[in-house]
């Protein structure tokens, strides 16, 4: 077992040792490229729930949802020479969050970049965690992977009660990506217009001056249609 096999595959190549024959000499060995795979996949904290979703899996039943994943697919052919991010928004179960995992599993497998999903109501509770006495974890180390990743998905967007903490919070992080240049892609279930009186917009759920940050920093994707979750259970168990 080597250091770079840390589970001691007997790899058919180096038997293990990282090291491959290369003609009368020896190179890095090609099982190295899919332990590295494993790593970042693993270090991507993709939810299991997830771990389907990709390109092919996503049937789009409307037009707006053919062009959100045309325009997924569009994107990652010009990945890495873009400068701007996404905000996917549309109602529950449209299929955002399974194109922004789709991209971000592309980027890994397909380039070898590093990247990371976050539920972003997941990420202020360990951020939250951090400052109880107790834990092991400090508030950098929540957010250093948060801040570094080359691609960041943070699902659901605006969906905690919008205090100022929240709102700093939201601030830094985008605010320091954006100085950085580090694509991130954003889901939420709020638009910027309502489909229905009395319903809030993102701009209420995290400030106009957030949202105005957003448009420099994000394309915007608007995703329509019915719930997806709902019609897949609705068939599951007609008679």
């Amino acid at each position: 077992m080597s250091a770079d096999n840390p589970r001691g595959d007997r790899c058919p190549n180096c038997g293990g040792s990282g090291w491959e024959p290369a003609g009368s000499g020896v190179r890095r060995c090609r099982c190295l490229d899919s332990v590295r795979l494993e790593r970042l996949i693993e270090a991507a904290r993709i939810p299991g729930r997830y771990e389907h979703c990709d390109l092919d899996s996503y049937k789009p039943i409307n037009e707006s949802q053919k062009k959100a994943k045309l325009f997924i697919e569009r994107f990652l052919e010009k990945y890495p020479r873009i400068d701007v991010g996404l905000l996917l928004v549309g109602t529950c179960g449209v299929g955002k969050t399974h194109l922004a995992v789709s991209l971000l599993k592309h980027v890994i497998h397909d380039k070898g970049d590093k990247g990371l999903f976050y539920d972003f109501r997941d990420l202020l509770r360990e951020i939250q965690g951090s400052w109880n006495p107790v834990s092991q974890t400090s508030e950098l180390e929540v957010l250093r992977p948060v801040l570094e990743a080359r691609v960041l998905v943070l699902d659901e967007l605006g969906a905690n009660k919008p205090t100022e903490w929240v709102r700093d919070t939201i601030a830094y992080i985008i605010n320091c990506r954006y100085n950085d240049k580090k694509l991130t892609v954003f889901t939420s279930n709020y638009l910027d217009v309502p489909k229905r009186a009395g319903e809030e917009t993102l701009t209420d759920r995290i400030g106009a001056r957030l949202r105005s940050r957003l448009y420099e920093m994000c394309r915007l994707v608007e995703i329509g249609g019915d719930d997806f979750r709902r019609e897949i259970k609705q068939a599951k168990y007609r008679f």
